[in-house]
């Protein structure tokens, strides 16, 4: 039986001419619920919330279930049916019996009709199904809620049928109805602009220009604001009597066909690179064309100069036979020197414009204007590509509601909002890499002249660090003067601290310093001082944590400007909770901090990052070796803040992270003359990369400690750089060096009667020379190290200098010697690095002894805690020497295991003797078990 529902009005429902009874009032707010959802399943808690508000009845799940009950009963000869779905109820109907969906569908079909004839008819068709106020005798804090949204939908279609009406030149008669809108509405600029231009239509131009300026005084009385552009342009065509606006003559909009538009500016000439990205691009615009669904958004992020615009426009040159309904094109300004970003009707209205609407028959309601836009290009196949986004805010009234378009974003707001809300796929652009920036000069200047001049072309690549407008500004002042070597530009840009005077241009969208200032004035003035820290920040990448120091600011605060400071692409965050600048974002930064901020408060800010990375750095260290020798530290600066660390695993994986920001710190302490943090980050830093193998970092941190001790007064602290800087020179084979820097500190600690640094030294000495292949010496320094350590009631270096002995003694062949000093070492030893290193000598021992078997154990053992120490330095070389009995035993594969693992751990150490040793072996392994 045909039913149909009207709830723009009171609520009925009929069957075939026939009133059906609905029951009370509570019972009907039950059934308008489910028709407003009609076909989609409504959850119970959802239905009694809209129902009832927050104050529902006792027993209200039983009211329920009972009007629910009386509304099946009601329509149970109709075709609509209430069903229990999972947690909800569904009612199913066909939408067409509802009022209120007839009324949407009308709206819809009036809007995308290119008829104005039709489109009056169908709108007044819409208006009306309008009884009265929707719901008029039903009251809810929801359903008011959803009659004031249903209100405003019948303002916006009673406005469109007015737009119908004089497009249609019904001018005339509007006159009554449009002057009462006016008076009941002064500030609506739609309503203004139709009674504008149906006055002026009607002859009266006067009053139609009296009338824009009541409304221009009641909006600056009221808004304190301007009238929109549309009813400004409206008033000069009326000022200018622009016969635009005659009355039609008959015409409508179904005989006038608008252009096909095809608005992108001119694909980059010298585009290269971008494979991947341009990939993506393709791939996202497939895959929206398949699903039907959803609009395809490719928000492309990026500094400024990283090359959205050109990637944009050469990917869509490249498929122009995809959008053969027309291109629209419009740069936003969101970053731009010009001023503000464009409002988003403005945009709309161009595109209204380049669309064919006459400007008589544009909405001045931006509304409206957004669902006129996006009727006319509804199931077009069309490209929209909106440069230079602000923010999602001003992108939203531009997206089409069709998915036969596709719509391309570029922005250096990463725009998270229009991923979230609009489906859109985000692409963040990196700079290009080595080949592609190569390619991109190569294309302009020549792949010879880059060939002839190697070294500087290496420079200026080097320099320009893949930006895109980097290199465009060198290749084009390369150009001008295709004569000159490419080496003094190249020698212009080496100094940092000018770089960017020299990549400054007149144009401003030619000069790199300018299109980062555009970024730069979109920042609040918190946001500008740590934007500025950041950039004379050292290290490759910051944490949060260190951020919150640098900045004297709470770690949750640092954390929120990091975020903004990304949406803008100002800084990236590559991994979780890090954080870098590209290089010359960094000298553009650090101008800023030069010039913004007085010199005092950048020293503090770098003292407080530097006191972080000291602090916890020197808390790590104590983790992974807590038996090391204790430096005191001073208190950090204030608004320091270290990072806790809770275990050593935790620490290890710090250190692995952070050591280029910790050797960059200590950089900075020299530059500043911060001679005792210079020392205590060399000395944090020793244990870490004495087990991971950094060895020539080692020695370029103590060469500076022992520069800065050389300040200071304290002859252990001297003396200790010395031993510490000879420890490094011996274990990259420089042993005049090593041995020379260790005499001066066993020198200066006789001479202050030190005998704790007296065994040290000796100690330090015996690997010296065994470095040196000198066994006989080596052993003599660890026996005066032994000795001194039990005068000093140190059982750990006992247990050490016992190991020492022992394994000196085994190098020497003095088996018996070395496996007792090695047992009373492991006896005495409760330090894992030391059991380790004492298990690796007895298995030594015991291979060179024939017990190979018990070499292997006491190797495993030793490589057991050597890899949960994180130590792949001494690693390499147990897996070295497990390898000798496992071959005795004719063990051949496990032989080659450890030997590889070992070879591979050689190489990533830069230990390339040892790694030649190894592949010796394996070479010999291989070849005996060839001839077998």
């Amino acid at each position: 039986m045909a039913v149909e529902f009207h709830v723009l009005g009171p609520v009925t429902a009929t069957s075939d001419g026939r009133p059906i009874e609905l029951g009370p009032a509570r019972q009907r707010c039950v059934l308008v619920t489910l028709l407003v959802q009609a076909n989609h399943p409504m959850p119970v808690d959802l239905l009694v919330d809209r129902v009832w508000g927050q104050h529902p009845p006792q027993r209200h799940r039983e009211v329920l279930y009972s009007y629910l009950s009386r509304l099946r009963h009601s329509l149970a000869a109709t075709e609509v049916t209430i069903s229990r779905r999972r947690g909800g109820y569904l009612l199913t109907v066909d939408e067409t019996a509802v009022d209120l969906c007839r009324f949407r569908r009308l709206v819809a079909q009036a809007r995308a009709s290119p008829d104005d004839q039709q489109a009056l008819t169908l709108l007044e068709q819409a208006l009306g199904l309008w009884q009265a106020d929707a719901f008029s005798d039903l009251d809810s804090p929801w359903l008011a809620t959803l009659r004031a949204t249903l209100a405003a939908e019948r303002w916006a279609a009673e406005l469109d049928h007015t737009d119908a009406a004089l497009r249609c030149g019904r001018h005339t008669e509007l006159l009554a109805t449009l002057s009462t809108r006016a008076a009941q509405h002064p500030l609506d600029e739609r309503v203004a602009g139709q009674l504008m231009l149906a006055l002026y239509r009607s002859g009266r131009q006067a009053d139609a220009l009296r009338h824009y300026r009541h409304s221009r005084q009641r909006l600056a009385e009221e808004l304190g604001t301007d009238p929109s552009p549309p009813l400004q342009v409206l008033h000069q065509q009326i000022l200018t009597a622009d016969p635009r606006l005659a009355s039609p003559t008959g015409s409508t909009a179904s005989s006038r066909r608008p252009p096909v538009p095809h608005q992108l500016p001119a694909p980059p000439r010298w585009f290269t690179g971008r494979t991947t990205e341009l990939a993506a691009l393709t791939q996202a615009m497939n895959a929206g064309s398949e699903s039907g669904a959803t609009v395809v958004i490719s928000a492309i992020g990026g500094a400024g100069g990283i090359g959205k615009t050109w990637l944009a426009l050469y990917w869509a040159h490249q498929h122009l036979d995809r959008f053969p309904d027309g291109q629209l094109y419009v740069n936003l300004r969101g970053f731009d020197p010009t001023g503000q970003p464009m409002p988003a009707a403005a945009a709309v209205y161009g595109f209204l414009d380049t669309l064919g609407v006459a400007p008589d028959s544009t909405p001045v309601d931006l509304d409206a204007q957004a669902a006129l836009y996006r009727s006319l290009v509804a199931g077009k196949r069309m490209l929209i590509l909106l440069d230079n986004a602000a923010d999602t805010t001003q992108i939203a009234p531009l997206l089409p509601g069709s998915p036969t378009c596709t719509v391309v974003v570029t922005s250096r707001n990463r725009l998270t909002g229009l991923s979230s809300t609009h489906g859109a796929r985000p692409l963040a652009l990196d700079v290009l890499d080595e080949p592609a920036a190569r390619d991109l000069l190569a294309h302009r200047l020549g792949a010879d002249r880059l060939t002839a001049e190697p070294e500087a072309a290496a420079e200026l690549l080097a320099c320009c660090a893949g930006l895109p407008l980097a290199l465009s500004i060198v290749a084009g002042r390369a150009q001008t003067h295709p004569g000159f070597p490419l080496a003094g530009l190249a020698a212009e840009l080496r100094d940092a601290t000018t770089r960017l005077n020299v990549l400054d241009e007149d144009a401003p969208a030619a000069s790199l310093p300018a299109v980062l200032s555009w970024s730069y004035r979109a920042l609040t003035d918190e946001q500008t001082r740590v934007f500025g820290l950041l950039g004379i920040a050292p290290g490759p990448d910051i944490s949060v944590p260190a951020v919150a120091s640098l900045t004297a600011l709470p770690v949750g605060q640092a954390m929120a400007v990091l975020r903004a400071l990304e949406r803008v692409s100002l800084v990236q965050q590559q991994v979780p909770g890090r954080y870098r600048m590209h290089d010359l974002v960094g000298l553009f930064a650090a101008d800023k901090a030069r010039r913004d901020h007085p010199e005092a408060d950048r020293e503090a800010a770098l003292r407080r990052l530097v006191d972080f990375y000291l602090h916890t750095a020197h808390a790590a260290d104590r983790l992974l070796d807590p038996h090391a020798r204790r430096v005191r530290l001073a208190s950090p600066a204030p608004g320091t803040h270290p990072q806790p660390l809770p275990d050593m695993p935790a620490a290890l994986a710090w250190f692995d992270i952070e050591h280029p920001n910790l050797l960059a710190a200590q950089h900075t302490a020299t530059s500043h003359a911060w001679h005792d943090t210079v020392w205590q980050l060399a000395w944090a830093l020793a244990s870490f990369q004495r087990r991971r193998g950094h060895r020539h970092d080692a020695l370029a941190v103590w060469r500076a400690a022992l520069t800065a001790a050389e300040h200071l007064p304290d002859p252990t602290t001297r003396a200790l750089t010395h031993r510490r800087l000879g420890r490094a020179y011996a274990d990259l084979g420089h042993h005049d060096d090593a041995i020379g820097h260790l005499h001066q500190a066993l020198a200066l600690a006789e001479h202050h009667h030190d005998p704790t640094t007296r065994a040290l030294t000796h100690a330090t000495l015996a690997w010296a020379w065994e470095r040196r292949g000198d066994d006989r010496r080596a052993l003599d320094h660890a026996t005066q190290a032994l000795n001194l350590y039990r005068t000093l009631d140190q059982p750990v270096w006992e247990a050490q200098a016992l190991n020492q002995v022992g394994w000196h003694a085994a190098r020497l062949g003095d088996y018996d010697t070395a496996r007792a000093h090695c047992q009373a070492a492991l006896a005495l030893h409760h330090h894992p690095h030391g059991e380790a290193e004492t298990l690796d000598s007895l298995g030594y021992i015991d291979h060179h002894t024939g017990h190979h078997h018990q070499a292997i154990h006491h190797y495993q053992r030793a490589l057991t805690l050597l890899r949960g120490l994180g130590d792949t330095y001494n690693s390499a070389d147990t897996l070295d020497r497990l390898g000798h009995p496992r071959a005795a035993l004719g063990q051949h594969e496990q032989a080659r295991t450890v030997w590889r693992e070992a070879l591979e751990l050689y190489r990533q150490q830069g230990r390339d003797e040892d790694a030649e040793r190894v592949q010796r072996q394996l070479d010999t392994l291989d070849q005996a078990d060839h001839e077998q």
